[in-house]
C-alpha cells in the first residue's frame, strides 16, 4: 500500500513538472512579439539590427528633416546627438509631433532606414520618455527642459 501512495505522489509531482514547464513555454512564446527593446540611434548604427526584428527607437526629431510626401507617409530623422537615423512613416503623426522634440516610435531597420508602425510624441510641454533622457544624456545634449538656458 505505502509503494502505491509512493508511485502516485511521483506521479502528481511530474505531471505538474510538465505542465509548469508547458505553461513557461506558451508564455515565452506569446510574449515574444509583445516584447519591443529600446534602442537609441547610435546603438542601431553601432550595431545594426536585423531587418526582421521589431524594436524602439527614440530621440528627437531632427531640425529640418521632416518631410510630408505623397499620401499619408513622413520621413524624417531621429537622432540622439551622437548619430541620426532616416525614418518614414505611413499613417497620422501626434498632435504635438514636431522637429526638435522628442518620440519614440516602433518598427523594424531595414535597408539603413528604419520604418515605423507606431509613432508616439510627448504629451505635454515637458514630458520625454525615460529612455529618449537616458540616450540623450549618454551623448550629452540633453538639455533639461524645466532649467532656464544660461
Amino acid at each position: 500500500m505505502k509503494g502505491l501512495k509512493k508511485q502516485r505522489r511521483v506521479q502528481i509531482i511530474a505531471l505538474a513538472t510538465v505542465a509548469l514547464i508547458g505553461a513557461t513555454a506558451l508564455i515565452g512564446y506569446a510574449l515574444q512579439d509583445g516584447i519591443n527593446f529600446f534602442r537609441a540611434p547610435s546603438q542601431i548604427i553601432a550595431e545594426p539590427p536585423r531587418p526582421d526584428e521589431i524594436f524602439r527607437i527614440g530621440g528627437l526629431v531632427e531640425t529640418g528633416t521632416l518631410v510630408r510626401g505623397q499620401g499619408e507617409t513622413i520621413r524624417f530623422a531621429v537622432t540622439d546627438g551622437g548619430a541620426s537615423i532616416p525614418v518614414t512613416y505611413t499613417g497620422i503623426l501626434p498632435d504635438l509631433f514636431a522637429e526638435n522634440q522628442g518620440m519614440v516610435g516602433t518598427g523594424r531597420y531595414v535597408d539603413g532606414v528604419f520604418q515605423a508602425t507606431e509613432i508616439l510624441a510627448k504629451h505635454d510641454e515637458t514630458y520625454m520618455p525615460a529612455e529618449v533622457i537616458d540616450a540623450l544624456k549618454e551623448q550629452g545634449v540633453y538639455q533639461d527642459p524645466a532649467k532656464p538656458q544660461s
